[in-house]
């Protein structure tokens, strides 16, 4: 009977795949459309399943910060969101099926992100919700795709506990994954047939169409990202100490290294946002209280003054870079790096007065067609006359935190945000302060991350939506990798030899002897 029904299913199997394969080659006899592309991705994706049910939780970690896009999804999302949709989905499945996968449950966090995720929905229900790429009359849905992208990556992250034994391995996937960045920096120099890789990963703009590197003015945002990559894994995976005090020569001179490669995007918060993630897990390392200390500051010293002769002979990047020191730099750098400073405080102080309208009911995400066409051309941040009107304006493109929360979501999201934002930093902090020892660096690194990219979008410049996943990201893998919350240890003292002598214990009353007791 067992053979009839293996037979059975056999022939059953070997049918459904001749016909899929004769409509196959049906499909690629004729012209290749989008469509076509669609339907071979599902296809792909099917064949792909059994890694997928496996290796789920690795590959999103692997595409967390990888700059890369499905070119043949509507929209072109990343592929991290993706991976985050396709691992939480197998990870509810993995739960319903066996009781044995258990989420890692930490109320305080879960929390605000219900609340934050309840205030997007309502918004988006109440001021309207339109992609343009799924036909919709109205853009600017992309940011809500990414804003809870990041909030269900957190619990994609929490889904299972990270093995210590495997904590290296897995640090490095959700870091290193950035490394692909440098891909759009060398499209001037690979060759025209090579240009298809650039359907998945993003190029770099400033020469898209040129196809050229000018020396003198190109920005190589692709080896900063890789930069940040690598930086951001080294200080996890190592620490400060472990960099300087290993007796490992190489690890500081590839740190230093890779601070040069940064530079080369000409951002200058690149240097307030590596400097002020150095310091907190400098202070949080303990190494303050080291000869590291005198060290770092004499070296700070030197460095400082010899940039003084330095400076204007440095690569544009670098001057650029730079600009916002009290350094001589060119005057094409410096006002390069001013100009955008100019047109981002027009437009914060155009914004001020509208955000008393949007506190009750924020303004979304929605962007109408007419405002699209005539207002968002080419050319529209230089002809408006209303800083408001801008552009990046009207796309909520705000280069600012705190904007980028109270004018599309109101005075809801901005509780919702600082209720995650201190309650995250305190789970970072109780795993940082009880964690177990073998996690001390890495958690030590978690938090001072954590802590310089808060500063960095409260004070600097950042996007709600675009900086959701760096919050969620760096929270969900400190869980992840501790377990949950850890809390301190209450040892209990032992009870001494003389308190248990000391100890008065009531002893039941003797018999009456029998010639006492009464007949």
């Amino acid at each position: 009977m067992n053979n009839v029904l293996l037979l059975f299913r056999s022939i059953i199997i070997y049918g459904v795949c001749v016909v899929l394969a004769v409509w196959l080659g049906y499909m690629l006899a004729n012209p290749l459309s989008y469509s076509q592309l669609t339907i071979y991705a599902i296809l792909g994706l099917i064949l792909v399943s059994p890694i997928l049910l496996r290796w789920h939780y690795p590959l999103m970690l692997l595409s967390w910060y990888m700059y890369a896009s499905i070119f043949l999804l509507p929209g072109h999302p990343s592929i991290a969101l993706l991976m985050i949709g396709l691992s939480l989905s197998i990870s509810v499945l993995q739960r319903m099926i066996s009781s044995e996968s258990q989420f890692i449950r930490v109320p305080q966090i879960t929390l605000p992100l219900f609340f934050m995720l309840a205030v997007i929905v309502v918004t988006a229900k109440l001021t309207g919700f339109g992609m343009r790429s799924l036909g919709g009359s109205t853009y600017g849905a992309n940011k809500y795709v990414y804003l809870v992208g990041g909030i269900l990556g957190y619990f994609a992250l929490t889904a299972r506990r990270i093995p210590l034994e495997r904590k290296n391995l897995y640090v490095g996937f959700f870091f290193l994954g950035g490394v692909v960045g440098v891909i759009g920096d060398l499209l001037p120099l690979l060759p025209h047939p090579f240009y298809f890789i650039y359907w998945v990963f993003r190029p770099n703009t400033a020469f898209l169409y040129s196809g050229r590197i000018n020396s003198e003015e190109t920005r190589l945002t692709g080896t900063w990202l890789m930069s940040m990559a690598v930086l951001s894994f080294m200080l996890v995976r190592y620490g400060i100490r472990g960099i300087f005090l290993s007796g490992k020569p190489w690890r500081w001179i590839l740190f230093f290294l890779f601070v040069g490669a940064g530079m080369f995007g000409g951002f200058r918060g690149f240097i307030i946002l590596v400097g002020f993630n150095f310091a907190v897990q400098f202070y949080l390392e303990g190494l303050h209280r080291t000869k590291l200390m005198g060290i770092f500051l004499s070296a700070g010293i030197l460095g400082a003054l010899a940039l003084i002769p330095l400076s204007s002979h440095l690569p544009y990047t670098f001057q650029r870079a730079l600009s916002f020191l009290p350094y001589k730099v060119s005057t094409a750098a410096r006002m390069d790096a001013q100009a955008t400073l100019d047109w981002r405080v027009q437009m914060w102080d155009a914004l001020l007065p509208q955000i008393p309208q949007y506190l009750l009911l924020g303004k979304g995400y929605v962007i109408s067609r007419l405002d699209f066409d005539f207002v968002m051309g080419p050319d529209a941040s230089v002809h408006t006359p209303f800083a408001e009107n801008q552009g990046l304006a009207l796309a909520e493109d705000f280069h600012n935190g705190p904007i980028s929360i109270i004018i599309p979501f109101g005075i809801w999201g901005c509780i919702a945000f600082l209720w995650f934002m201190v309650v995250g930093t305190w789970v970072l902090y109780c795993n940082y302060r009880y964690g177990d020892p073998a996690l001390q660096t890495t958690n030590a690194a978690l938090l001072a991350a954590f802590i310089a990219v808060t500063f960095f979008f409260l004070f600097v410049g950042g996007g709600f939506s675009s900086d959701m996943m760096k919050f969620t990201g760096l929270l969900g893998l400190s869980v992840a990798l501790n377990g949950g919350v850890c809390r301190r240890v209450r040892a209990v003292q032992p009870v001494s030899e003389a308190q248990k002598n000391g100890r008065l214990i009531k002893m039941p009353p003797s018999p009456v002897p029998a010639f006492q007791r009464r007949g």
